[in-house]
């Protein structure tokens, strides 16, 4: 199995994030002369922030779904909380790591904090933090929710982020707070809200919408990117 990434590195580096889109989480990377190519989800709020991430003077990796699940499905139907997902990262971490001996974050968006809180909680790797924005809090049959997830085994800081707006019926702003009242271990727990943004331009649970923080792009990474460099 291969797992691809973008890779991008700032000239000094604080911290190094993990970013995992949401959806099926199959981005098809490909590479010419060196450049990526993103075949799916390239207006998925982290992947169209990740230079945002990288200006903040954080390593970025925009993690792919691996080699063996680019189909249409991708990593729903259970894989974003499943063992192999952590093995799949923890290379990730790793490859990170060498690259400089910095912190290591977890980001997730919409099914992407499914995948950050899985590996928040079973990997070994010791990843430094998490943050999650518009979490999934509702359940359905592609994927566990955060908020079903064993979040007292979490003690690394955590960020919540969400849109009072968002109009997601799998991400409810409400979810935001009942994750938080889960994450008893955590060593610290901030949540923010934010409202409104740009008039959405795509279906309420895709990303040009208040879902993906549509509009609000520089405020949410410049809050997330302090959260970081403060904890």
């Amino acid at each position: 199995v291969e797992q691809r990434f973008i890779l991008i590195k700032p000239e000094k580096p604080v911290a190094s994030v993990i970013l995992f889109a949401g959806g099926k989480g199959a981005l098809d990377l490909s590479s010419l002369l060196g450049s990526p190519t993103i075949n799916w989800g390239k207006n998925n709020f982290l992947v169209r922030t990740r230079d945002l991430f990288a200006k903040n003077d954080f390593i970025v990796a925009v993690v792919d779904a691996p080699s063996d699940r680019q189909t249409k499905k991708g990593m729903l139907g259970g894989f974003r909380d499943s063992q192999e997902h952590v093995e799949d990262i923890d290379q990730v971490i790793d490859y990170l790591r060498k690259q400089a001996d910095i912190p290591v974050w977890l980001i997730g968006t919409s099914r992407g904090t499914e995948s950050a809180t899985n590996i928040a909680i079973n990997s070994n790797k010791q990843p430094y933090g998490l943050v999650l924005t518009s979490s999934m809090s509702v359940s359905n049959d592609k994927g566990t929710p955060v908020n079903d997830m064993d979040l007292e085994k979490i003690q690394i800081p955590t960020l919540i982020v969400a849109n009072t707006d968002d109009g997601c019926n799998k991400t409810p702003p409400e979810g935001a707070q009942e994750i938080a009242g889960k994450l008893i271990s955590s060593k610290k727990i901030e949540v923010k809200m934010y409202s409104g943004g740009d008039k959405p331009i795509s279906k309420p649970c895709n990303a040009m919408s208040y879902h993906g923080f549509l509009g609000l792009e520089n405020s949410v990474v410049d809050f997330i990117s302090t959260f970081i460099k403060n904890n």
